[in-house]
């Protein structure tokens, strides 16, 4: 069966790009299908600095092409695509995507994640007009304007130190005590001047006329009504795995992990 692949991968991010990588040099018949553009979620990234090979950091928007162009140099094949159904045929895999169908022996899940969202009030309506999930791509609207970061990992202090160049100040809003992220990025978060945090508290509404300018949150022993700020734009950060409908066929739970 010359029109079976021996790994079909799902995803077009590092993790993608690596699995289809190894199994092209491995000389297996390999294809990957990603719906948007090479790189996934890492064109967000203005500046990464913990990926190998790149001392002095490198662009997302450098890093995705680099990695389809190592991959296919090295016989990976990738459609644009978007997977929308798998089943079982037979040993085989059926892959059916808005492109058509693939047959497969082996298949690859990295679809990566999708953005948190925090289930308030305005959260809706706001997005795109004070809410946004991408600093490099959205910071430069707020110049010398205040701005609320909500999470407290990697992905909140990196957006935060972002928003430093752009913003006249910075809050990180965070449900603990303490931030997850790894201590470089903590070191850089609490020396920054234009970063301020604020603990154990939770956003609860997203105000505005027209566009986001004020939000809400309460901490965990606070009583009454929730405190408010002025903010010109929330930040939220962090990625769960991306469910998809087909994923429940290949064991996924809903929450996207295997």
């Amino acid at each position: 069966m010359a029109d079976v692949q021996d790994v079909l991968i799902v995803g077009g991010g590092a993790a993608g790009y690596t699995a289809g990588l190894f199994a092209a040099r491995d000389r297996c018949r390999s294809l990957l299908l990603e719906k948007f553009s090479a790189g996934g979620q890492v064109l967000n990234c203005e500046h990464i600095t913990n990926f190998p090979g790149f001392p002095q950091g490198v662009a997302g928007y450098t890093l995705g092409p680099l990695l389809q162009e190592q991959a296919t140099a090295a016989g990976l094949q990738v459609a644009m695509n978007e997977v929308t159904a798998v089943r079982r045929d037979g040993d085989l895999l059926l892959v059916e995507t808005d492109g058509g169908s693939h047959t497969t022996r082996t298949l690859i899940v990295a679809s990566g994640s999708r953005f948190t969202t925090l289930g308030i009030p305005g959260e809706d309506e706001f997005v795109g007009r004070g809410i946004s999930h991408c600093a490099a791509c959205d910071g430069s609207f707020f110049m010398q304007k205040p701005v609320i970061v909500v999470g407290g990992g990697d992905a909140a202090v990196d957006e935060a130190l972002h928003l430093t160049q752009y913003a006249s100040s910075v809050t990180v809003v965070h449900r603990r005590d303490a931030l997850r992220a790894c201590a470089s990025l903590q070191e850089r978060g609490r020396s920054e001047r234009k970063i301020s945090f604020r603990w154990n508290a939770a956003l609860r509404a997203i105000e505005g006329p027209t566009e986001s300018s004020a939000c809400r949150w309460r901490t965990s022993s606070a009583a009454g009504r929730p405190r408010c700020r002025p903010a010109a734009c929330s930040f939220t950060s962090g990625s769960p795995p991306t469910p998809s409908s087909w994923t429940a066929s290949c064991g996924s739970t809903s929450a996207g992990r295997s």
